[in-house]
């Protein structure tokens, strides 16, 4: 029976207290049967009794947590391994649950300051939409009636032409937004889509060097972490293509894969990629020199956060003005597109009640 969806939070939580009672000294079993009554996640409780249960009729953890892929990725099954084999699981259980808060930690970064540049995004645009397709063409309404025959300045011709397409094909336009919110998701889990949308996520402006940042991390992280727990090193970089969540960098540690086999270096093909800054290159093939690589990965990690938190904060300081400075251009645009008529319309009996008056004299 599959079970429901246990975010990363909760999970990281159970990691955390599994490893806390398991170094106290209690049995795993023990450990997991009170972890079970206290969970208030039933997906979560439902899983923790299927691992019970597993491990009581002789399999390993890491056996049973294999059984649920969808909760327990490789990169976690293949730690608890590694842990199992070394005699050390609680320190394996504290090192996942350590790299699966920093992982929470940063995506919760990325998504807060985000989150303000979005919201008046949508804002804005509803605004927009508002005032193009209602409050506009009553304008025109009135102009049409004040001018008398006279024409319309140039600006708020074109301004009330983009306005009646909008409004006129609002249901087609918002059709076709539908459409594409439905499509462009399944196009980008094809191979191809999903390549492209990748790479485009490597090289965008702005937001680019921030993927890169965090791609960086989650790689130096995730290999860093499954080598100090004791996972062979091809095997580590199996699992860390796997776990990469980009199609552009699994190639690069595909690559990174054979060169290791063939008894080569990690840090030439890192170097050779591009993706990654000759910096990493170098201090990896430091840490490969001196027998400390695993160390060397984890503090590139730590340096990448610190950076992706930079990256987002500029970021965010530099959408900010940008949004704002466009939403006072359309407005602004929109409002002298509505004024010109109204100056035309003043100039006119301004000067028709001029002329009527020298008429009289």
């Amino acid at each position: 029976m599959p079970a429901g969806r246990i975010k990363p939070a909760v999970l990281a939580v159970f990691t955390r207290q599994l490893a806390t009672l398991i170094d106290v000294g209690m049995p795993l079993m023990r450990g997991l049967r009170i972890l079970q009554e206290q969970t208030e996640n039933r997906a979560l409780k439902r899983v923790i009794t299927d691992v019970a249960a597993a491990i009581e009729g002789g399999s390993t953890l890491s056996e049973a947590l294999a059984a649920h892929p969808r909760v327990f990725n490789p990169l976690y099954v293949n730690m608890v391994k590694a842990g199992e084999m070394g005699g050390v699981l609680e320190v394996a259980l504290r090192r996942q649950a350590e790299f699966m808060e920093k992982a929470l930690k940063i995506k919760g970064k990325i998504k807060a300051a985000m989150f303000y540049p979005v919201a008046v995004l949508v804002v804005a645009t509803g605004i927009l939409a508002l005032l193009t397709v209602f409050v506009i063409p009553r304008f025109q309404a009135i102009f049409d009636g004040l001018l008398n025959g006279r024409p319309m300045p140039s600006f708020t011709v074109w301004v009330l032409k983009i306005s009646d397409v909008f409004k006129s094909h609002f249901l087609t336009v918002g059709m076709v937004g539908l459409v594409l919110a439905f499509v462009l998701p399944i196009l980008v889990r094809t191979r191809r889509g999903r390549r492209w949308f990748d790479r485009f996520k490597l090289i965008m402006p702005v937001v680019g060097t921030v993927c890169q940042k965090v791609v960086l991390s989650r790689f130096a992280r995730t290999l860093g972490t499954l080598l100090g727990s004791g996972v062979p090193i091809l095997q580590a970089l199996t699992i860390v293509k796997e776990t990469s969540g980009n199609v552009i960098v699994g190639g690069v540690i595909s690559k990174i894969h054979d060169s290791v086999k063939e008894g080569g270096s990690i840090a030439g093909p890192l170097k050779e990629s591009r993706i990654f800054p000759a910096m990493v290159s170098g201090m990896v093939d430091v840490g490969e020199q001196t027998g400390a690589l695993p160390d060397m990965l984890m503090r590139i990690a730590d340096t990448s956060d610190e950076e992706v938190d930079n990256a987002v904060s500029a970021m965010t300081s530099l959408l900010e003005p940008v949004m704002i400075i466009f939403l006072a251009i359309v407005v602004g645009s929109i409002v002298i597109a509505m004024f010109l008529p109204l100056i035309a319309i003043i100039g006119g009996d301004v000067i028709g009640g001029g002329a009527g008056a020298g008429g009289g004299s």
